[in-house]
């Protein structure tokens, strides 16, 4: 009879769960995977939507092997990958830095933190507006500052060499408060008595951090690393603000290079198929990063 009935409660739990998560399911059926599926759909077409009464034509993988065959295409993905390792890499390491800094609650960290949180609350197109102007070469404060200084001005945004980093060093402005925020909080539930036993037999700031705070805090950084590559690797407004992909293709990234071919030129299909495999990359990525934080987990434990 007991068994029997805890079986009913188990069972009750479950519809009970599936009904407050059935809006859920319904939103992201109507927002993501329709659009989603209606869009792998189109990847196998050519669709050319400044054609009146155009419909779906349907030809296979070709553009598939088109997009592959397009050195545009090789240069936005290595952009992007290039754009994202090093952008997350240096937020990671800042913002680690920050957080073991701003872990002590105390009001000067509290003050620092939410200083530090300005240029995160700030709309990424109005950030990249606002780096645009000052990173011009021909009235920008940035030059006039390093020209007080008998610095050369930088062509910041209008040299091809350069560009790329420039938008780098707007986006590691702009997100590492967010990486150092998250930290502090993973620092902050590390039990004190750790911390206290290891001063205790002697052990340096260095081995205190490397043996005690990392390996407890890794499954955070982890999390935080995937969701900002992969946020990184999906960048589409500090770009289009600041650079629009130029100068020339210098600073394409493939959310630009999927805009270009499928608002500016129309062709929705082959825009489609590397939207696709935009999604299905990042994807992958996020099954890698989530092994890994499995595999930490389970050393720390």
């Amino acid at each position: 009879m007991l068994i029997s009935r805890n079986i009913r409660a188990t069972t009750g739990d479950k519809v009970v769960s599936w009904v407050f998560l059935l809006p859920v399911i319904i939103i992201l059926a109507v927002t993501a995977f329709i659009p989603l599926g209606y869009g792998v759909f189109l990847s196998f077409h050519k669709f050319q939507l400044n054609i009146p009464n155009s419909k779906p034509v349907f030809i296979g993988f070709s553009n598939y092997i088109e997009f592959m065959k397009d050195k545009l295409f090789i240069k936005s993905l290595t952009n992007n990958i290039i754009f994202a390792t090093i952008s997350v890499s240096m937020e990671l390491i800042v913002g680690l830095v920050v957080a073991m800094i701003l872990s002590e609650d105390n009001k000067m960290s509290r003050v620092m933190i939410t200083i530090i949180l300005i240029p995160m609350i700030i709309a990424p197109v109005v950030a990249g507006t606002l780096w645009r102007m000052m990173l011009d070469s021909t009235y920008g404060v940035v030059d006039y500052f390093l020209e007080l200084i008998h610095i050369p001005g930088v062509r910041w945004l209008s040299d091809p060499k350069i560009a790329l980093y420039s938008v780098i060093l707007v986006d590691f402005w702009k997100f590492t408060p967010y990486v150092a925020i998250l930290l502090i909080s993973s620092v902050k539930t590390i039990p004190r008595s750790f911390m206290d036993s290891a001063r205790v037999d002697g052990a340096s700031p260095w081995k205190l951090f490397y043996r005690i705070v990392l390996p407890i805090i890794s499954p955070v950084i982890i999390i935080v690393a995937m969701i900002r590559f992969i946020d990184a690797f999906k960048v589409f407004d500090l770009v289009f603000v600041m650079t629009g992909g130029g100068p020339g293709n210098a600073t394409e990234v493939l959310p630009t290079y999927i805009y270009r071919e499928g608002i500016k030129y129309f062709r929705i299909g082959f825009a489609s198929s590397v939207a696709v495999v935009f999604i299905t990359v990042m994807f992958l990525v996020s099954g890698i990063f989530i092994r890994l934080r499995t595999i930490q987990l389970n050393r720390v434990e």
